[in-house]
Order: structure tokens, then sequence, then C-alpha cells
């Protein structure tokens, strides 16, 4: 008998922006972290890798931390090929938004390696109003804009399928941050593929990759109740967490991100959601869920949620 199709994804990054610890973060959490406190385990900024074959991968998100995370990632090493030096298993990247921590990867794959970059058009009009893109030569990195609420298959900058099945689907969420407007006022939200999701099989079970989610409204609910694999916007874990410790001015609600507690967080929001595996990922270094011996990590984990790591891996069937 055949064995079930399986997709394959790494966590290159579970981090929000910054990362952690963050380059200028004094918080708590952050001088655990740096002084090596194995309860405090540093994470680099989210993004996937996924695979149908363990051969071609696909990248969700190229964040700026993606040379550190080949790097650390053999499986996105290049091989050796005849007649030249020049080699990667990356055959696509496909792209939630285009907010820095999400797009600002592109520029460490510029070094002449074909692949397919596929974005909602929101994105990928962003990326052709900033012609420092321009470095990804469009003879070898064909940009394709993605359906919203269809299922389409993904292939490689010659058109060649990977075995993977993506839906892209609309989620509540807000602009990227370097266009909003230059007085700082909200720019409210957004629900016309600035921030979506992805939904992505290779024959067997549903992963949903969601590192951005502003609100959960009942398309969602039911979406995700039909997943096996939720990696779900873990940012922060109260919506005043920024302004309480002192990080910034804004609420989570306010920079595009459920909280993770409260009655209108994601916890509560999905308490009753059947979806059997749930990872929060995309978590800002102010978030207590990072700490291993945080009362916030032992609740999450009683309610049925993991933390992601980079590094952690995940089979869906």
């Amino acid at each position: 008998m055949a064995s079930a199709p399986l997709l394959r994804a790494i966590i290159l990054g579970a981090a929000a922006g910054g990362g952690f610890p963050q380059w200028n973060s004094a918080g708590s959490g952050c001088v655990r972290a740096r002084a090596g406190d194995p309860a405090t385990k540093p994470r680099t900024q989210a993004s996937l890798a996924v695979s149908a074959d363990g051969q071609r991968w696909v990248l969700l998100n190229a964040s700026p931390d993606l040379g550190q995370q080949i790097l650390r990632n053999p499986a996105l090493h290049p091989r050796p090929a005849p007649g030249t030096i020049r080699h990667s298993p990356i055959a696509a990247v496909a792209l939630t938004g285009a907010e820095v921590d999400t797009i600002a990867g592109l520029l460490t794959l510029r070094e002449r390696h074909p692949f397919a970059l596929y974005g909602a058009a929101p994105a990928l009009a962003t990326l052709a109003r900033n012609p420092i893109f321009s470095a990804l030569n469009p003879s070898l990195v064909p940009r394709r804009e993605m359906p919203l609420g269809t299922p389409f298959n993904l292939h490689d900058a010659e058109g060649d399928p990977l075995g993977i099945t993506v839906e892209a689907f609309i989620v509540p969420g807000k602009v990227p941050l370097f266009e909003e407007a230059p007085d700082g006022r909200d720019p409210g939200r957004t629900e016309g593929g600035e921030t979506v999701g992805l939904a992505l099989s290779a024959g067997g079970g549903t992963l949903l990759f969601i590192p951005g989610c502003a609100a959960m409204d009942r398309a969602l609910f039911e979406r995700i109740a039909r997943a096996d694999t939720l990696l779900f916007d873990g940012t922060l874990y109260c919506d005043d967490e920024m302004i309480r410790m002192g990080a910034g001015p804004k609420t989570g609600a306010r920079m595009g991100h459920m909280p993770v507690d409260g009655p209108q967080g994601t916890i509560a929001a999905l308490a009753d959601n059947p979806v059997r595996r749930r990872v929060l990922i995309h978590i800002n270094n102010t978030n207590p869920i990072l700490l291993d011996d945080s009362p916030e990590r032992a609740r999450v984990a009683a309610a049925g949620w993991e933390v992601a790591e980079d590094g952690m891996e995940i089979l869906v069937a």
C-alpha cells in the first residue's frame, strides 16, 4: 500500500520583527536570551520552508534573517551540480504580505538563482513600487499573482510542479507599516488582500500559515476547523503589552495582531475549534510565552497550544 502524501514544514524562524533577543531590547526576556539562559531560546524572524519531496522547497515569507536561516538548515544548502557551483533547493517563495519582515529576505536571494515569487496583488504592487527589488532579475524570478480563495498548484521558475497545492485567503489585517501615513494615524483594518493566510497541502492534510491576523471572524474560524495543523499569529500575549512594557505606543490591534490572551484573544476565540495541532508563531520579544518557565507559557500549553521554535519540523499527512 502506498504511503500517504506528506507535507514537510521546517520553521526557519518563529519570532516577530526584530527577532529574539531583539538587537536594541534590554527587556528581561532579551537579557536572559542574550546571556544564554536555556529557558529563553533565541529565535529569528518568522518564516517557514515547506516541501512535498524533501528536495525542492518553498519559503513562506522571506525574513531579514533568511541568510542565517539557510545556513542553519541543511535542507536548504546548495548541492554540487555538473558544470556550475551555483545551486539552491529553494524553488519558490510565497508571501503573506509585504511588511519588512516578510520581504526583506528576498534581497538575500538575488545571486542569479531562479525561483518563482508568489504574492497577492497588494504585495506584488508594493514590490513593484520599490525599485530595490528589481535586484531580483525578472527573467530568473517570475512574479506570479496568487488568486484569493482559489486553490492552485505551486510551480518553480521553469513551470515544473512542486507537488504542493496552496490557497491564499484574506484575513483581517493592515497595510505595511512603511506604507502608513507619515503622521502616524491609524490606517484602520484592511481586508483587501494586504494580509493573507496560506492553506497548503501535498495531497494529504492541510497546514494553515497565518502569521498576522487582526481579528477572528466566522469564515476564518470555519477554515481553521477544517485544517490539520495551524500556525497562527502569536505576536503579543496582551493587547496593551507594548505600552505597559515601555516598548512602544501601539496596541496589538493597532499593529494588526490579535492578542493571545483576553476575551477577544486567540485562546478564547479558538477554544472550541477542533483543529488538532495549534502552534503560535511570529512572537514578539516582549511576549512572555517565549520564556519556558513563565506562567503565560504554562497557560497556553494547558490550552493546547505549542510555541514555535526555530528548527521545529512538522509533518502533515
